[in-house]
């Protein structure tokens, strides 16, 4: 595990691993016990430059490249990522504080990604569309955009750059990759050396490792992309959102959440407390998808809380390394502090604690809070830690209510013993994803994956990443001549 963080602890440009030529490094630390990895030198603006250009250099050899050759560099990927899979396991629990239950849960995803990129890369189809003209033939081509930039976040680095990064290269695209600063490895250098290992050619996948108070806003004025995929806080989202515009660029946004898991009046509840719990603490909380806020019919309050509450309370909170921990370190001390302030505050304003997390370094246990007024700031917001918030409903109308009071729409879950009540309500939830009987926290490389409102713009997996990763084209033929009015 340490070769990694002491063999990829650079920039990799045109194929190409070098330091960079910053005046400060980026540092990355071990959460759980505060241990150096790695100390990175951050990349400039013109090292951002390098990269968008040895892209643009590559990427058009690459999309006339045959679609099976492209897939091969796929299944060589898989292959190394099984090969190394504990190696790799053992990177994302000291960089980001995963478990091994989390760790596992995203190799596996990641893999599901680079199998769906394999037939990707066999799937774009143009059409041929008749035309009001005589002898007049349309053709719609879809071609690669051209070079794509990937942002990545920190909680599922390695993961949440693959499902970018691999349907853009399968699609005939070249990639620049900026992983979060908290997770460089995992999230960037990592994935360059599996591409780089899998016979990828150079210049089609290159990372920098750096940040917004070096390159300002370089990443995304470049006037080589034309598609910036961005996973991250909604707030910088926003951002994004405006500089791509400003700049002619499409964007697909992938942002943070504040989900809802409904249980109805007919709910198993031992088996709906299973669900929420692992929906609301899995990886610390530190999940978009996670269930922010648990509502429970009021008939059924009493029983869910008591039981939701007593399996909380057996969660080990501690070092991730053990097989048994379920709750290790958030990513930072600022995270910490955050959820600590956040928990205060609610009960400030009048929530109970049920249970009330302690914060020892970046360890904090799990909060359960409940009295909540409706008016309280909590129910708004993305709340990025182990906290659950536990809500009573009466009815149906007053849960679509309740689910919906948020700014945000991600993903969501309905507990009911009638199917198709819970698709009914389901579909009265504004968010781009839920679950009937089943945890909020769910990801298939097929299914397109993305949120409502301040969740995020577009949608990403399966035929989905047509829509972000190819453009269309018009050609059409005239058999015959056209006969012009002068």
């Amino acid at each position: 595990m340490a070769s990694f963080f002491t063999e990829l602890d650079r920039q990799y440009i045109d194929g190409e691993w070098k330091p960079g030529s910053g005046s400060w490094d980026i540092v990355d630390f071990n959460p759980y016990n505060g241990d150096k990895l790695a100390s990175i030198t951050v990349a400039t603006v013109d090292e951002v430059d390098q990269a968008y250009r040895a892209a643009e250099r590559a990427q058009q050899a690459w999309a006339d490249t045959s679609p099976y050759a492209r897939r091969q560099v796929f299944e060589r990927a898989i292959r190394i990522i099984e090969e190394r899979e504990e190696e790799i396991g053992e990177a994302i629990i000291a960089e980001l504080g995963g478990t091994r239950l989390k760790g596992g849960f995203e190799l596996h995803l990641a893999k599901e990604m680079l199998r769906e990129a394999i037939q990707l890369a066999l799937r774009p189809e143009g059409r041929i569309i008749p035309s009001p003209v005589d002898g007049k033939e349309n053709r719609v081509y879809r071609e690669p955009v051209g070079v794509v930039g990937v942002i990545s976040p920190f909680n599922f680095p390695l993961l949440l750059s693959i499902k970018s990064v691999a349907p853009a290269l399968a699609l005939g695209n070249a990639v620049v990759l900026k992983p979060h600063q908290n997770t460089p490895v995992c999230g960037g250098t990592l994935v360059a050396k599996i591409f780089e290992d899998a016979g990828l050619p150079p210049g089609l996948l290159n990372v920098v490792v750096t940040d917004i108070a070096e390159i300002g806003d370089a990443l995304l004025e470049h006037p080589v992309p034309s598609v910036i995929s961005f996973t991250g806080s909604d707030k910088v989202g926003q951002h994004v959102a405006t500089v791509c515009s400003a700049n002619f660029k499409k964007f697909v946004l992938e942002l943070g959440g504040n989900s809802a898991l409904i249980v109805l009046d007919d709910a198993d509840v031992d088996y709906a407390v299973d669900a929420a719990v692992f929906s609301r603490y899995v990886h610390q909380g530190q999940v978009c998808m996670a269930a922010n806020r648990v509502l429970v019919d009021r008939s059924l309050e009493a029983e869910f809380t008591e039981k939701f509450v007593a399996k909380v309370r057996t969660l080990k909170v501690g070092d991730p390394t053990s097989p048994d921990t379920v709750i290790g370190p958030l990513i930072n001390a600022t995270q910490a502090e955050n959820i600590t302030a956040t928990v205060d505050q609610a009960i400030a304003d009048g929530a109970t604690a049920l249970l009330r997390g302690e914060a020892d370094g970046n360890l904090v246990s799990p909060s359960v809070l409940t009295g909540i007024a409706a008016d309280a700031p909590i129910l708004k917001e993305e709340v990025f830690g182990p906290v659950a918030l536990i809500i009573p409903f009466d009815g149906e109308d007053d849960a679509i209510r309740i689910a919906n009071d948020t700014p945000y729409g991600l993903s969501g879950a309905v507990h009911t013993a009638d199917v198709e009540r819970g698709v009914r309500l389901a579909r009265r939830v504004r968010t781009g994803m839920i679950h009937i009987n089943d945890g909020t926290v769910a990801d298939e490389a097929i299914v397109p994956f993305g949120g409502e409102k301040r969740s995020g713009l577009g949608r990403l997996n399966g035929d989905a990443n047509w829509d972000v990763f190819t453009t269309q084209k018009w050609v059409s033929i005239q058999n015959g001549r056209t006969h012009f009015p002068f």
